[in-house]
């Protein structure tokens, strides 16, 4: 599937969409466009994929009756978006002509191997302390 990376979307991206074609837009001296523009370029240019940082462009653009799908991530921070390259990878293989995904990227790294036990509770005061 041929892929279009907006200006915003990380490059390290791209070695996680493995069976993908990855170009950028600035590859095709398309940086400065406006999204309706970008779009319209990428769907002439036979792009079946969008993807892009920019939240926005579901409410700037008319997106009926796209051709390019769009994947949208929550923004471009890369130590982010790798830890849900995966997420991302499914997103883009699942693209329909069209259609519109947002990703959620965490803004911060959460560790998912805590786990929280049962403590028990602090021993009650005992008579002696003069601190009761």
């Amino acid at each position: 599937m041929l892929i279009l990376f907006d200006n915003g979307t990380p490059r390290g991206l791209a070695r996680f969409l493995t069976g993908h074609s990855i170009q950028e837009a600035r590859s095709h001296g398309w940086e400065e466009l406006a999204n309706g523009e970008l779009i319209e370029q990428a769907e002439q240019a036979g792009f079946a994929v969008m993807v892009t940082t920019d939240k926005n462009i579901c409410y700037q653009q008319n997106l009926t009756a796209r051709k390019i799908a769009l994947v949208v991530l929550e923004h471009s921070q890369w130590p982010m978006v790798r830890l849900v390259a995966d997420k991302i990878l499914a997103a883009v293989s699942a693209a329909q002509p069209g259609s519109y995904v947002e990703g959620d990227v965490p803004l911060k790294e959460q560790n998912h191997s805590i786990s929280i036990s049962p403590t028990k509770p602090p021993d009650p005061p005992s008579p002696d302390d003069p601190k009761a």
